[in-house]
């Protein structure tokens, strides 16, 4: 194995600067109920090959006090187009910037990536709050 070539790519990958998910106030705070959001056309970009790697990102989540705005969301993704990522570190970098944007009660984020090189990558990363 070669992990050296791999050395560096990632390093500043949880204090990269995203553009902000703004939010809006949910009227329904007192219930719990699941808002999924898709995005079939997730690009980003393979820290190794430089090629783009396609995708589809899965959320869904029982907001507490605010919900996501959906055009911030889709700017959010269209960010990462140009980002060198791996697939494990694009989906746990949305999953922490969605909560610190809208502190929700629970949070699932999946990342179904295409196959690439005869190999499917599905990632899954979760969040619920404590106090829930």
């Amino acid at each position: 194995m070669h992990h050296q070539s791999y050395d560096g790519l990632q390093n500043d990958i949880r204090e990269m600067k995203t553009p902000s998910i703004e939010t809006w106030k949910n009227e329904y705070s007192d219930k719990d109920y699941t808002i999924e959001v898709t995005t079939p056309e997730f690009t980003a970009i393979c820290p190794k090959t430089g090629l783009p790697d396609f995708g589809t990102i899965q959320i869904a989540y029982i907001p507490d006090e605010q919900c996501v705005e959906l055009k911030s969301l889709k700017e959010y993704f269209l960010f990462y187009r140009d980002v060198g990522i791996f697939h494990e570190h694009v989906v746990n970098k949305i999953l922490e910037d969605f909560v610190a944007a809208c502190s929700p009660r629970r949070v699932e984020i999946v990342g179904d990536f295409h196959v690439r090189g005869g190999i499917k990558t599905v990632i899954r990363a979760n969040y619920e709050r404590e106090d829930v």
